[in-house]
């Protein structure tokens, strides 16, 4: 695509965010559109925004931070006991295929999370939400 140097293309370094939303959109794949959150507290301000972006048959989200190198997809969001709300995070590092759901559970693949202990509060964050035309 031309916006990595030439030694990137069969490399195994990683792509963020941005990357991933251009890669969707070269590749004709779904709709990516980015937000950016200076500091992950700022997630907090985005709930009604992923809940809308989750019911309206929005895809998974892509998540990258700088200080928080830990890659994330989340999958949903909800509201749970007093009014403390959780993100649905699906870890993107799995491959494989796994016998059942519970076995990506149990080693914790995917799950639902805190948002107050997920994010980092001192790291920035891109979201790319995914989305078909």
């Amino acid at each position: 695509m031309g916006d990595k140097p030439p030694g990137f293309r069969g490399s195994r370094n990683w792509i963020g965010c941005v990357e991933a939303s251009l890669c969707l959109e070269h590749f004709g794949g779904p709709q990516g559109r980015l937000c950016h959150l200076p500091r992950g507290v700022g997630l907090r301000g985005e709930e009604e925004r992923l809940y809308s972006h989750f019911t309206t048959g929005g895809g998974p989200v892509m998540v990258g931070g700088d200080a928080d190198a830990q890659s994330k997809a989340l999958l949903g969001i909800c509201e749970g006991p007093g009014s403390e709300v959780y993100v649905l995070i699906l870890d993107p590092h799995y491959w494989g295929t796994p016998k059942n759901r519970c076995e990506l559970q149990a080693a914790g693949w995917v799950g639902w999370q805190k948002v107050k202990s997920v994010f980092d509060s001192n790291s920035f964050y891109n979201l790319c939400f995914t989305r078909n035309l």
